[in-house]
């Protein structure tokens, strides 16, 4: 029997992701100079050099993540943004037409998806985990550009007709708080204590009861990228390009914001990066009052996700290190809201 994937050694997983992505190059026509991984969290993004010196980023898709279909809605979503002037990455199809690959290895149990990417020049717009720092002009500048990208991002959303076939994902009230969540039954994770788990599940009723208040109308509800964060904005001189759009799906558009600055909102500076992502947001597309007001719920449901992403790693070096940090942040908002 095969070992699961993510129980292997880090060496092996490394390994083998780099074997797949090198018996993928040859569906593009291409011959590899060098291949390097840039980050390997949920998929592996490699920047591929080739033999005539042209740069891709290929990227390692994690199993049974996404369906083809899904992964193609995926693709047709960042075109109709890149047609209407937001700057994404560029799917680069295969010699076949196809718009990924589909690669198998005899040591794992799923095939794998693998895309190509036209590569990106230019830095991230900053890192979460390094914190805000105390520069206030550089904290406005990131999240004011945040919050100009994911408005108009949105304005596109709410006016964009769905082609036939699309199929993505939903962060909605199933999605979110349901009997089975997208990122999964948060409320089982193990290193939850039992009062933990009574405020988190006293939370979650009440979270659920208030998303189904709210309404799906196109100016509020659409398709998201649902980690815009930092580190997913690249900056290439004026030139400003969303990436990474693997969690994309539906969801309300305050769900973007929390995603934001949920990872900050310990930080000193928080109300100031907040304050900057809002009014700019608010220059490109409106968002009324009661909008904003929801954030705090938002916040939540978000905090429920990310138990539901470590419930589903046990194991991972990433699991055991976030999970009392998250468990933390998510109690602590749970509290609140539910006074």
């Amino acid at each position: 029997m095969q070992q699961e994937f993510s129980k292997r050694p880090m060496s092996e997983q490394l390994a083998l992701l780099e074997q797949i992505a090198l018996d993928s190059i040859s569906h593009w026509g291409l011959r590899c100079k060098n291949l390097s991984l840039i980050k390997q969290r949920e998929n592996a993004v490699y920047k591929l050099l080739t033999e005539d010196d042209q740069l891709f980023a290929l990227r390692v898709h994690r199993g049974g993540y996404h369906s083809d279909a899904a992964l193609l809605s995926e693709f047709s979503w960042m075109d109709a943004l890149e047609s209407a002037g937001i700057h994404v990455p560029q799917i680069i199809p295969c010699t076949n037409g196809n718009r990924f690959a589909v690669i198998e290895n005899s040591d794992l149990d799923e095939p794998r998806q693998i895309d190509l990417l036209k590569w990106i020049p230019g830095a991230q717009l900053g890192s979460v985990e390094d914190g805000l720092g105390d520069n206030s002009e550089q904290i406005t500048n990131i999240y004011a550009t945040i919050g100009r990208r994911m408005a108009q991002l949105h304005k596109h959303s709410s006016h964009w007709q769905l082609p036939e076939g699309f199929t993505r994902h939903a962060w909605d009230e199933e999605g979110l708080v349901g009997d089975r969540p997208f990122w999964g039954r948060f409320w089982d994770l193990a290193a939850l204590t039992a009062d933990q788990r009574r405020t988190i599940q006293k939370a979650r009723n009440v979270v659920s009861l208030s998303l189904a208040a709210l309404n799906k109308s196109p100016a509020n509800y659409g398709m998201i990228h649902a980690d815009f964060v930092p580190e997913n904005l690249l900056v290439d001189g004026d030139d400003i390009r969303v990436i990474d759009f693997d969690d994309a799906g539906f969801g309300w558009y305050m769900f973007d914001i929390a995603t934001a600055l949920y990872f900050i909102q310990d930080d000193p500076n928080y109300a100031l990066a907040k304050t900057a992502l809002i009014n700019a947001y608010q220059s490109e597309r409106p968002l009324a009052d009661e909008s904003v007001a929801t954030l705090p719920l938002f916040m939540l449901a978000r905090s429920f996700t990310y138990l539901g992403w470590v419930h589903t790693r046990p194991g991972t070096a990433a699991a055991d290190a976030l999970t009392p940090i998250l468990i933390s942040m998510c109690c602590g908002l749970a509290e609140t809201y539910c006074e």
